[in-house]
């Protein structure tokens, strides 16, 4: 995987954690609400919402300050990232990394992916890189521009064959295929999440070539027969299916020049330079670069 791809799923998961801690600190203004009892002492949301800040609160509130100042800067210096190329980021990313609730959580990672493009422009933006020196690593890296066939996939996996065919018969009757993976399957993993497998392309070994032939066959919303595995017998269910794509060199061009500039850099990916143009000031204090 790129660098660039695994600080963007880094990134990410900074995101929706924000988003999952915002949620329970502003569920109820009463500070003084129990949210766990032990015997007859209570913890109080206060409590509660004190230790959060402790651990979380700094950290958190400056990826929402980052957030904003690379906003600003990029509105300054007019830089922009075309939907295309954010469009290709997120194609990249949710097919070589699994994440939970891909298509739940998809709006927020497209808004990462487009900060962290709109925070490269803003760094490189004063670099030159020769175009022969461009092309010289697209030739050598095509591979790097390129989406194999993925499928994203969810499974339940069962111990015997009638158990499976017994399963099968409920998905039949439109019980839901998240809650059977969660009630019957022998796989705690995927079972937690739904079944929930992310994609597996062709030069994985997640899934073996004879398992993919099937899943090949299949529609989108469509599951396979019972498939003797290693566990016991597997159902798949395919729940979106993303077809091979290879980018002409012009297409990824600047995606190429931003990471040759940054690694003749040598820089991080950050928005702390621009803190003090930003003029930023905060809870924390001084921020030191």
């Amino acid at each position: 995987m790129k660098k660039q791809h695994f600080l963007i799923i880094i990134a990410c998961l900074v995101v929706f954690n924000i988003a999952t801690i915002a949620y329970f600190l502003y569920r109820s203004t009463d500070s003084g609400e129990s949210v766990a009892s032990i015997g007859k002492e209570d913890i109080t949301r206060q409590e509660w919402l004190n230790e959060m800040e402790a651990r979380y609160g700094e950290s958190v509130l400056k990826d929402l300050v980052d957030q904003k100042v690379i906003k600003q800067i990029a509105q300054k210096y007019n830089i922009t990232v075309s939907d295309k190329e954010v469009e290709r980021e997120l194609l990249f990313v949710r097919t070589t990394s699994y994440m939970e609730n891909q298509q739940k959580n998809k709006e927020k990672l497209k808004e990462q992916i487009k900060l962290n493009l709109l925070l490269e422009e803003i760094l490189t933006k004063d670099v030159a890189i020769p175009n022969k020196d461009l092309m010289n690593y697209y030739e050598g890296n095509k591979k790097q521009f390129s989406i194999p066939n993925a499928y994203h996939l969810s499974q339940i996996i069962v111990k015997t064959k009638k158990e499976a065919l017994r399963t099968i018969q409920e998905l039949e009757q439109d019980s839901s295929f998240e809650v059977l993976a969660m009630e019957k399957s022998i796989d705690d993993f995927s079972a937690n999440q739904g079944g929930d497998i992310g994609f597996v392309s062709e030069n994985e070994e997640r899934v073996s070539p004879d398992i993919l032939v099937k899943i090949k066959k299949l529609s989108p919303g469509k599951w396979t027969e019972p498939i003797k595995t290693e566990e016991g017998y597997a159902i798949f269910l395919l729940k979106e299916k993303i077809s091979e794509r290879n980018y002409d060199f012009k297409e990824v061009k600047n995606q190429i020049r931003r990471q040759l500039a940054l690694e003749q850099m040598g820089m991080r990916l950050n928005a702390d330079v621009f803190w003090d143009e930003a003029k930023v000031e905060w809870f924390y204090g001084n921020k030191e670069n």
